[in-house]
């Protein structure tokens, strides 16, 4: 019968199938930010880790020696702290809940703020070198240093460190706790990437196959114990791992360092940002692995990134000293309308506008 209705057409059957059937449409991405802001005295450093995103929807940008909150809701700019003259920020991280924010230094303090009062709640246990890179499991906040260790802290406890890592032969340039809370991944400038646990002082695996520093590191929302890493300017490989069976899967060659990794909660797919020498944000679909779409726009290394809230967003900062957000991924919001301001005119105030 579906024939005999196509009878008169000159169009075949399957054709005529392609017209009525619903097509897939291809998610568009668009290739430009929808918002910039400048972000004067950000530090063009591999190894610090500047800008996170809070539950709360806060970006903490740390900008020489001063950390910066910007709501994305109002677009009100906040000064948090200022460090010694002698010293400057090195990392921020926002507890899982974005209630508290953790800021490590280049003299190798570690200070917990509360984010509403934006008062020094705790200085922890602090390292005696520049603490580049630190992590949030649901209670614990891991600290990287140069000076080679891992520190686990608990705010709640009596003595801050709970435990210390040792393993790393450089700085710890990233660290990322997988979903669960069990494993904690570490990236040094040794080339090693680590695999960590609550129960023991040495690492539950080790990894060797990178050729440069490794700072990106991202776990899979989808599938659990697959893990995400890149490597620096010798490497320019994005590497994956299976750490329940500690077996590698597959790398790409990106042509170009990988500054930083991160995985979208809503589709299985990443976002990677490079440095030397393309200063690309690339976006990689992870079954069949595929290139996505290719954001250019940064003139310098994109140092920096952080994901948004809902997962929709997420924003790139580069040694341009510029803020790029870009819009990705469909949101896991179920409410209507846009996380960001409407209709507010970028903040003036302070140092980020």
């Amino acid at each position: 019968q579906e024939e005999a209705a196509f009878a008169a057409s000159p169009l075949g059957a399957n054709t005529n199938r392609l017209l009525v059937e619903p097509q897939k449409v291809p998610r568009k991405i668009p290739k430009q930010p929808f918002k910039v802001l400048d972000a004067p005295m950000l530090k063009d450093d591999f190894y610090l880790n500047l800008i996170d995103w809070s539950a709360q929807n806060v970006l903490a940008v740390g900008l020489g020696s001063s950390v910066y909150f910007w709501s994305a809701c109002t677009s009100k700019v906040t000064k948090l702290c200022e460090t010694k003259p002698t010293d400057s920020i090195a990392s921020v991280a926002w507890t899982q809940r974005g209630t508290k924010l953790a800021v490590g230094t280049t003299q190798g303090n570690v200070l917990l703020y509360d984010a509403a009062s934006c008062k020094l709640e705790q200085e922890l246990e602090s390292h005696p070198s520049r603490v580049g890179t630190m992590a949030w499991n649901s209670s614990v906040l891991a600290t990287g240093s140069r000076d080679h260790l891992i520190k686990l802290h608990d705010p709640r406890s009596a003595k801050s460190v709970v435990t210390t890592f040792e393993g790393h032969r450089q700085e710890i340039c990233g660290l990322r706790w997988s979903f669960n809370d069990m494993q904690l991944a570490s990236g040094g400038n040794d080339n090693e990437l680590m695999i960590w646990n609550m129960h023991a002082r040495s690492p539950v695996g080790s990894f060797s196959a990178h050729k440069a520093a490794v700072k990106a590191l991202a776990w899979s929302p989808h599938q659990h114990g697959l893990l995400a890493s890149g490597g620096g300017t010798a490497d320019r490989c994005i590497r994956f791992w299976d750490t329940r069976a500690m077996q590698p899967l597959f790398h790409v060659d990106t042509g170009s360092q990988v500054c930083n990794l991160v995985w979208s909660k809503s589709v299985n797919e990443l976002v990677s940002t490079h440095g030397y020498s393309l200063n690309q944000v690339i976006v990689w679909q992870y079954q069949p692995f595929c290139k996505i779409a290719t954001l250019v726009g940064h003139t310098q290394r994109v140092l920096y990134l952080a994901m948004s809230p809902d997962g929709s967003s997420v924003v790139t900062a580069a040694g341009d000293e510029s803020l790029r957000f870009w819009a990705i991924w469909p949101s896991l919001s179920t409410q209507t309308g846009s996380m960001f301001s409407a209709n507010v005119p970028l903040p003036r105030s302070a140092d980020i506008r």
